[in-house]
């Protein structure tokens, strides 16, 4: 059975009732990594991690845990290619299931992004997280969870 590993540092609070019902619905061992207290919500099958502060420190340790076929969620990029590249799967706050046909295009993207406001550009940021956000993730996260299901059995 796969493990859920959630890098909890900016994980929406919105999100946590729907990702705590499918936790629970299908007996999935959780393990949330933050660098302060996170909680998406009680339950056994939910184990709390906190790290150092430091940038990248829940990555790492995300990193190390990590196996093939676990799922990550986390809206960081250079995270998710981490995961891809150890044949695990990730899926970020707004529903998008990264894959090694994508990752690299988002990655680049990210570093382009970073090189235009290191050089003092001011960029906008990604639009605020809403309802609509919300509802993609947990369409995602059902269909993922839904054919890994369907594979294992």
């Amino acid at each position: 059975m796969f493990k859920l590993y959630v890098d909890g540092d900016a994980f929406p609070n919105i999100l946590k009732p729907i990702l705590l019902k499918q936790i629970q619905r299908l007996n999935i061992q959780t393990i949330v990594v933050a660098n302060k207290k996170v909680s998406i919500g009680k339950s056994s099958l939910i184990e709390y991690m906190i790290v150092e502060a430091g940038a990248d420190e829940a990555d790492n340790e995300i990193v190390a845990m990590l196996e093939e076929g676990d799922l990550v969620i986390t809206a960081d990029i250079p995270l998710a290619d981490r995961t891809i590249s150890k044949n695990a799967h990730a899926i970020d706050h707004r529903g998008e299931l990264y894959s090694v046909d994508n990752i690299k295009q988002y990655l680049a993207m990210r570093n382009l992004m970073e090189k235009i406001r290191e050089s003092g550009e001011i960029t906008k940021g990604p639009k605020p997280f809403g309802q609509k956000d919300a509802e993609m993730f947990a369409n995602q996260l059902n269909a993922f969870l839904s054919k890994l299901a369907i594979i294992q059995k």
